[in-house]
């Protein structure tokens, strides 16, 4: 492990006390133009994620019915009731996205797919870059304004199911993230840049509680017009 990379996991509540738990649960509040592209308008109430952090699996509760939630791995996704009664399921869900642009309409399993896998990711960065199968090196740095951020360009093993396989990680210099970019893939590959506006602290962790991505112009920069996703992350708590 590189030394940036063992101080960015020390920022973050260090990769010791992130092995000593095995799960991360949190309240979310979603929203931005992206859902209403897909036919698919996201439940504005307030619900609970659960990510585990040693594999990749997620749940979002309620999810279309207040018994109903999620569960998520990249072979299988499915909506089922409290009790476990599948409601719906398909397996190897990344496929059903195949040929699909910004504006193909979703069906809630697609949707379902897209928020697991995407606080999966959200909620394990930084820590998951130690997982087996994950490269990392750095880049050029980038100037924000007065300040001069450094870049981690992070290659997903193809196990994973998350917006692309490359994605570039931003931190400043007290090495808290304020930078997401990728692309898209389950959309058209369209090419996004998620700010990070806030942070919170949970049972020694600390990680960013509000997210706006924007679709990314030519230049590498957000066009902060076009609001695609906001996430509000909140109650945080580590078991």
């Amino acid at each position: 492990m590189n030394e940036l990379l063992r101080k960015i996991f020390d920022a973050h509540g260090s990769l010791e006390r992130w092995h000593s738990y095995n799960k991360v649960e949190a309240t979310i509040v979603s929203g931005g133009g992206f859902f209403a592209l897909k036919g698919v308008l996201p439940d504005a109430d307030r619900r609970r994620m659960a990510v585990w952090l040693h594999e990749e699996r997620s749940s979002v509760t309620p999810f279309g019915a207040p018994d109903q939630r999620t569960m998520f791995t990249p072979d299988r996704i499915t909506i089922e009731k409290l009790d476990g009664t599948i409601v719906a399921e398909r397996y190897a869900p990344k496929d059903s996205f195949a040929g699909h642009q910004m504006h193909t309409p979703w069906d809630p399993l697609h949707l379902a797919y897209f928020n697991g896998e995407a606080l999966w990711t959200y909620l394990a960065t930084p820590f998951v870059f130690a997982m087996d199968g994950f490269r990392i090196e750095e880049t050029a740095p980038w100037r924000e304004g007065k300040e001069t951020w450094r870049v981690l360009r992070v290659y997903f093993p193809g196990s994973i199911g998350t917006h692309c396989e490359v994605q570039d990680f931003f931190f400043d210099e007290k090495l808290e993230l304020r930078r997401h970019d990728y692309s898209v893939n389950v959309a058209g590959g369209f090419a996004a840049a998620q700010l990070m506006l806030e942070y919170t602290e949970a049972n020694g962790m600390r990680l960013p509680s509000k997210r706006r991505a924007y679709t990314r112009g030519p230049d590498r920069r957000p066009i902060l017009d076009m609001l695609m996703v906001s996430i509000d992350i909140g109650d945080v708590a580590f078991s």
